[in-house]
């Protein structure tokens, strides 16, 4: 089957998409061909990385338009049922990013058989949407990683994950998907998100 068709027109919200996704492969976020993203293009579509592309050197036709519904061509990534799941769920989710940056990867293992990370007393927990104070108690559901997507995205769905207050979940050994009402509040979602991954990352260096 062939690969979904590049955008024609030149979206704002593609053309924002593929300038954060080339910044997150310069940061190391997303090493090698990892991670994926995408973009809600409107009421029936949705832009989505196609699988094997570099992130770091992302073009406009590496991102594929595939429907929010129904059956699409091969070729977008393997998670593609993540993303839509997330859409499907939310119509309220403009954009969805996945990024596989150390941090995610080794606090998602060792949290995975609590089922969950916590975020308390970080100032920058506020760069969240409808986070107003460093003083609440956010958590970050951590999910065992599967190689039949469409059955993990039922999984996380059924778990509540896609309506958490952290805008974002994480896969075991996997990384982190993290979404916003636009490609840039994903953004800044993903970059608030890190930094205090690496903190905790560090916080359990230390004390150790």
């Amino acid at each position: 089957m062939s690969l979904s068709p590049p955008v024609t027109a030149r979206s704002p919200a593609l053309v924002r998409l593929v300038q954060v996704v080339r910044d997150l492969g310069t940061r190391n976020l997303v090493p090698a061909t990892s991670g994926n993203f995408s973009v809600r293009l409107d009421e029936q579509r949705v832009a989505i990385t196609r699988s094997g592309a570099d992130k770091a050197a992302l073009r406009e036709s590496d991102v594929l338009v595939i429907p929010l519904q129904g059956a699409y061509a091969a070729g977008t990534s393997a998670e593609t049922p993540l993303h839509l799941g997330l859409y499907r769920h939310d119509p309220g989710i403009g954009a969805v990013l996945h990024i596989h940056s150390m941090a995610a990867t080794v606090l998602s293992r060792i949290a995975a058989a609590d089922g969950v990370l916590v975020l308390e007393g970080f100032e920058l927990q506020k760069a969240l949407a409808g986070q107003t104070t460093h003083t609440g108690r956010l958590t970050i559901d951590v999910h065992g990683n599967d190689q039949d997507i469409p059955a993990l995205t039922r999984r996380i769905e059924a778990a509540g994950s896609f309506s958490s207050p952290a805008r974002s979940f994480l896969l075991a050994g996997h990384g982190l998907y993290v979404w916003g009402a636009t490609v840039n509040e994903a953004y800044r979602h993903v970059l608030a998100l890190e930094f205090l991954l690496t903190c905790l990352l560090e916080e359990l260096r230390i004390r150790r």
